[in-house]
């Protein structure tokens, strides 16, 4: 099999290691924006580490584009964290495989991308899947009282959508371990002041809690350094679609350690997401090739 697309894997499991320990932890009462502060410091701490071994500038060049990446991570983050706590795991995990479509309809604005009338259509096929997945609630709930986690579900997508055009902005500039360190540089003050404001609501980890915090920190930077490997070692349109098999493993964990067992109608719908995306993928990639005949 090909290195990158084992690598593409490896990032896939970890990340659904990481949304496991994270969905479990809220189960015990652990507040969001605790687990985030968690997370951003194991994270910041292998990354301060990396960058004094390569010994280059550490807060970066591209300054204001690399604290806007921080910034609309963390909410994104934040906000993706609240959704797991609030919707099943498999629901949370397809709303955010939006944040491509967000990053390209963002991208015209921020980075000139050329987007064809024809994209709109896989996007809105994609979209179309959120409804399928959520159209019970709708119907049965006038004043939407019961769709804010999917609201937040896809404003964290489009944030994520800002993070990934801010990333498009310094990678020409900043080393990536720079552009990664960016995110806990910025969400650990900000969940700093959010945690001292929630003060009584904050849980002291005991026991085995230490090794599930620990799991998501390690397990977000090893999935963070595969998916570098994966996207610079080959072609986004052949490892990109491999990135979506995280939501096999997000039916069977939810299903498994939270008793999550969905209807047909949502499972049909987390399938039509990813047949957006991933249509505009490929169509994507045929238009690159076509550009270099």
């Amino acid at each position: 099999m090909n290195r990158a697309i084992i690598h593409i894997l490896i990032s896939v499991v970890c990340f659904a290691v990481v949304n496991v320990c994270v969905k479990y932890l809220q189960k015990l009462d652990y507040p969001s924006h605790e687990l985030v502060l968690l997370r951003s410091l194991i994270s910041f701490s292998f990354c301060v580490a990396i960058i004094k071994q390569l010994k280059i500038p550490f807060f970066g060049i591209n300054k204001k584009w690399l604290i806007l990446r921080g910034l609309f991570g963390t909410v994104a983050l934040l906000l993706f964290f609240i959704t797991l706590e609030n919707m099943p795991l498999a629901v949370a995990t397809a709303v955010q495989y939006l944040s491509p479509i967000f990053t390209i309809i963002i991208a015209i604005f921020l980075n000139n991308q050329k987007v064809k009338p024809i994209q709109w259509i896989f996007f809105l096929i994609s979209f179309s899947g959120i409804v399928l997945m959520k159209y019970a609630d709708i119907i049965k709930s006038t004043d939407f009282h019961e769709m804010w986690p999917l609201g937040l579900g896809l404003l964290s997508a489009l944030l994520s959508g800002l993070a990934y055009n801010s990333i498009i902005k310094c990678k020409s500039t900043d080393n990536p371990i720079t552009i990664v360190m960016y995110f806990p540089l910025m969400a650990i003050p900000l969940m700093g002041v959010l945690c001292v404001l929630d003060y009584e609501n904050l849980r002291i980890p005991v026991g085995s809690e230490w090794l599930l915090i620990l799991a998501i920190g390690v397990f977000t930077q090893i999935a963070q350094v595969f998916m570098t490997k994966a996207l610079t070692s080959e072609r986004a349109a052949i490892v990109t679609p491999f990135k979506y098999t995280g939501s096999i493993f997000a039916v069977s964990f939810g299903m498994i350690f939270f008793g999550e067992y969905l209807s047909i109608k949502t499972l049909l719908g987390i399938l039509v997401v990813i047949a957006g995306v991933l249509i505009n993928t490929a169509f994507e990639h045929r238009q690159r090739v076509s550009s270099l005949k």
